[in-house]
C-alpha cells in the first residue's frame, strides 16, 4: 500500500468518525435535550383534540320571559377540509349525503362554498378551516344512517347541539333590537386570539347585531375540550382528558314582552290603516322609555322579519330581501338607525332656546298664517291663522310662525348673511343642549347620530354638491320641464342660488330649523330620550336594554347601570311650562280628536303632534309623549314615514300603546300598577323566568 492511498484511507476513517460523532450527538439531543418535546409529538399523533361548544345564553325581558332561547336539534356538518383532501374531492361522499338527507349533491355544495364577490348565498362566510353546518333539522332516523357508518362518510358529523330559537312571547319580535348570529370569519379569528371553534353553533357563530352583538362575549360562555385517544385508522378509542364547558350567561333586559308585542302591534296596524287610506307608508318605530332612568320597555320597528330565519343558513332571495328595498330593508332599525325630520314635536327645543335667548316666557305673540322670512312667505300648517296667543297655546294649536319669527329675529341678530365672529345660533344651540345631532350611548351597534344643520354643516354640504348645483344651473332640468316646466324653473333657481351662495346659513335654514324642518334629522329613540328629559325635569337619560347577566345557577355575574345622566341646561319653571302646554294638546289641541274617549282618568297623557314635510315623498307622521302628567313615569314615540299628518297616523299608535300598558279598551294590562318590573326576574331550572 503506497502512501496515496493509505492517506486517503486516514481521510475516510476520518470522515467517517465525524459523521458518527455528529449522529451520536444528535440521537443524544433529541433524547435528551428534547425528549420531552418529541414525546408530546409522538402522543399528539395518537389524539385529537375536540373544542366541545359551550350553550349559548338566553335573552329575557324584564319578568324572564324568553325573547332568545335554544332548542335542541341534530346538526349535520360537513368538513372542507377532510373533503379535498379525497380523491374525487369529496364528490361521492357528497353525493351519499344527499341521499341521506333527502337533498342534491347540488344544494351541498353551495352551502359549503366559501362567500365572496360575485358569490350567491346559500355560501359559507366562516372560516373555511373549521365544519360547515349544512343541516340543522334532520331527521333522527337520517342522521342515525350517518353515525353508524361513518366510514361511508368520512368528513361528516352528526351531533345534538343547541341552536337560536325566537317564541315571541306576548307577540314581541323585538328583532332589530335582539340582533341575530352569523358565523365567525377568519379575519375575526385572527382579531380574536385565543377563540376556539368547533363550527357549531355555540362556539363558532357570533352576534352580528343588536343585543346578539354586544353582549356576545357574556352570552357566549367558555367552550370546553376533551382529547380523545384515536388508532391508525382515526377512530376513537377513548378519552385522555376532559374539560367541560362553561355555558353562557343569560342577559335579562328591561324590554317588557307585554308592551314590546304592544308597540309592534300597533305599528303594524297603523301601517295597514294608512295604506288604505292612500298614503304609503313605508317605514316606522315606536319606542317606550321610562324616563327615570332611561330603560327602554320597548323599541320596535317596521318593517321587521323573522329573526330565525338565520338558523341553519339563509338562501340568497332571503338575504337580498332583508338587505333590499323592495322589502324596506327589515334589517334597519328604524328606532336607532332611522334619520327623519321631527316637524313640530320638535318645538320643545325652540321654546327653551327663545326664552334662553330672551324672549319671555309668559308673553303674547301674534299668530297669522304666514310670516314673511326675508322675501319669502313662510306659512302655517294650510294657512291656519290663529290670532294672539302665549306660548302654552302655540304648543297646542302647533303655531309654526311664531317659531319662524323668532328664528329670523335671531338670525339677523347674529349678523344675516354676514355673520358676526362668533354668532350665538340659540336654536342650533339649544337642540344639541336636547341631545340632538349625538348619539344616545344605547346599548345597541350601529346607532345614527340624526343631524343638525348649521354654518359648518352648510358649507361642507355646499363644497359637496357645489360641481352638481352649478351644473343644473346651467344645463336645468329638461326631463321635469316636459311634464312640469314651472317646477323645472323653480328647481333651476334654487340650483343657481346654491352654486353661488350656498355656503350661506340663510334665514330661511333658520326658519325651518325651528319647527324641526329643512335638513334636521333625528332618530325615534333621539326624541324619546328629549321627551323624557322633559318629563323627569332635566336629566339627560341614557337609554339602556340590558339590566343584567345572570348565571345559569341564577345568580347575578354583573349588573349594567346606565351611566349618569348630564343635566339640560334649561330653568326648571320653562320646563314646567313646557310640559303644561303639551299637556292640552291630547285635549284640546291638535291631538284631541285622536284622544276623544281615552280614560285621562287612569292616566293623563301630554305629546305633540308632528307632520314633516319631505321633498318628492309623503308627510312623516309623529307623535311625541309622556305619562302621567303629574308624575312622569314613561316617554312614548311613535313615527310612521310617509304616514300623513301627525295626528292621523302615529298618534293612534302611541294611544294604543298607552291602552296595552294600563289595560285599557279591552286590553289586558301589559304592566302591573302601571309601573314597569323591578328587580331581576328569578330563573328556573331550564333558564326562563319565574314571577320577578
Amino acid at each position: 500500500m503506497n502512501s496515496r492511498t493509505h492517506f486517503r484511507l486516514m481521510v475516510l476513517y476520518v470522515l467517517v468518525g465525524a459523521m458518527l460523532l455528529v449522529l451520536m450527538g444528535r440521537l443524544w439531543s433529541m433524547q435528551v435535550l428534547e425528549g420531552a418535546h418529541y414525546r408530546q409529538v409522538a402522543a399528539d399523533n395518537r389524539t385529537r383534540d375536540i373544542v366541545v361548544p359551550a350553550v349559548r345564553g338566553l335573552i329575557l325581558d324584564a319578568n324572564g320571559k324568553p325573547l332568545v332561547r335554544n332548542r335542541t336539534a341534530l346538526v349535520v356538518s360537513v368538513d372542507r377540509t377532510a373533503l379535498s383532501r379525497q380523491k374525487d374531492r369529496g364528490a361521492t361522499v357528497l353525493t351519499r349525503l344527499a341521499g341521506a338527507l333527502g337533498t342534491t349533491r347540488d344544494a351541498l355544495e353551495k352551502k359549503i362554498r366559501l362567500c365572496g364577490p360575485g358569490i350567491k348565498r346559500p355560501c359559507w362566510p366562516g372560516s373555511p378551516y373549521q365544519p360547515i353546518p349544512v343541516d340543522d333539522r334532520v331527521d333522527p332516523k337520517r342522521a342515525l344512517q350517518i353515525m353508524e357508518r361513518q366510514e361511508e362518510f368520512p368528513g361528516v358529523t352528526a351531533q345534538v347541539q343547541a341552536v337560536r330559537e325566537y317564541p315571541e312571547p306576548d307577540g314581541a319580535s323585538a328583532a332589530q333590537a335582539l340582533g341575530y348570529l352569523q358565523p365567525i370569519t377568519q379575519g375575526e379569528l385572527d382579531k380574536r386570539k385565543g377563540l376556539k371553534v368547533t363550527g357549531y353553533s355555540g362556539v363558532d357563530l357570533i352576534g352580528r347585531d343588536g343585543l346578539e352583538a354586544t353582549y356576545d362575549a357574556d352570552l357566549r360562555g367558555e367552550p370546553g375540550f376533551r382529547k380523545v385517544l384515536v388508532d391508525s385508522q382515526g377512530r376513537v378509542t377513548g378519552t385522555a382528558t376532559e374539560q367541560a364547558p362553561v355555558p353562557g350567561g343569560s342577559l335579562v333586559t328591561s324590554l317588557d314582552a307585554g308592551v314590546q308585542g304592544a308597540a309592534e302591534n300597533a305599528l303594524e296596524k297603523a301601517v295597514r290603516e294608512a295604506r288604505k287610506r292612500g298614503d304609503k307608508a313605508d317605514a316606522g318605530a315606536a319606542v317606550v322609555m321610562d324616563v327615570q332612568t332611561g330603560r327602554l320597555l320597548a323599541l320596535a320597528s317596521y318593517p321587521t322579519y323573522d329573526p330565525g330565519i338565520w338558523t341553519g343558513g339563509i338562501s340568497q332571495d332571503e338575504y337580498d330581501a332583508l338587505l333590499g328595498k323592495k322589502k324596506g330593508e327589515p334589517l334597519i332599525s328604524r328606532a336607532t338607525q332611522g334619520q327623519f325630520a321631527p316637524a313640530s314635536t320638535f318645538k320643545i327645543s325652540s321654546v327653551a332656546a327663545a326664552v334662553r335667548d330672551g324672549y319671555d316666557l309668559n308673553g303674547t305673540y301674534s299668530c297669522p298664517g304666514s310670516f314673511n322670512v326675508g322675501s319669502r312667505a313662510f306659512r302655517n300648517f294650510e294657512g291656519q291663522a290663529h290670532g294672539s296667543m302665549n306660548l302654552h297655546r302655540a304648543l297646542v294649536v302647533s303655531c309654526d310662525t311664531i317659531f319662524y319669527k323668532f328664528a329670523y329675529e335671531q338670525w339677523l341678530r347674529d349678523g344675516g348673511t354676514t355673520p358676526k365672529k362668533n354668532p350665538k345660533d340659540p336654536m342650533v344651540q339649544m337642540a344639541r343642549d336636547w341631545g340632538f345631532g349625538a348619539r344616545t350611548g344605547v346599548d345597541l351597534p350601529s346607532e345614527t347620530e340624526g343631524r343638525i344643520p348649521d354654518r359648518k354643516w352648510k358649507r361642507d354640504y355646499w363644497n359637496a354638491t357645489r360641481k352638481s348645483d352649478c351644473k343644473a344651473a346651467q344645463e336645468g332640468f329638461p326631463d321635469v320641464a316636459k311634464s312640469d316646466p314651472s317646477r323645472a324653473a323653480y328647481l333651476k333657481s334654487i340650483a343657481k342660488e346654491n352654486c353661488t351662495e350656498g355656503f350661506n346659513w340663510r334665514a330661511g335654514d333658520a326658519a325651518n330649523l325651528s319647527i324641526g324642518q329643512g335638513d334636521m334629522l333625528v332618530t325615534p329613540l333621539q326624541l324619546t330620550r328629549a321627551y323624557a328629559t322633559l318629563a323627569n325635569g332635566g336629566r339627560l337619560v341614557v337609554p339602556r336594554l340590558a339590566q343584567a347577566v345572570v348565571r345559569p345557577d341564577g345568580s347575578v355575574a354583573r349588573r349594567i347601570d346606565s351611566p349618569p345622566a348630564p343635566r339640560l341646561p334649561v330653568e326648571d319653571k320653562v320646563l314646567r311650562y313646557i310640559r303644561s302646554g303639551l299637556a292640552g294638546v291630547t285635549k284640546q289641541g291638535t291631538a284631541a280628536a285622536v284622544f276623544n274617549g281615552f280614560d285621562f282618568k287612569k292616566v293623563d297623557v301630554a305629546g305633540k303632534t308632528g307632520t314633516a314635510e319631505v321633498y318628492g315623498k309623503g308627510d312623516t307622521s309623529w307623535f311625541a309623549s309622556f305619562a302621567p302628567v303629574k308624575k312622569p313615569r314613561f316617554a312614548v314615540v311613535a313615527m310612521v314615514s310617509q304616514g300623513g299628518t301627525g295626528a292621523t297616523t302615529a298618534a293612534p299608535i302611541v294611544r294604543e300603546i298607552y291602552e296595552a300598558m294600563y289595560g285599557m279598551n279591552g286590553h289586558k294590562a301589559a304592566l302591573k300598577d302601571g309601573k314597569p318590573a323591578e328587580g331581576l326576574p328569578r330563573l328556573r331550572y331550564d333558564g326562563t323566568g319565574a314571577n320577578p
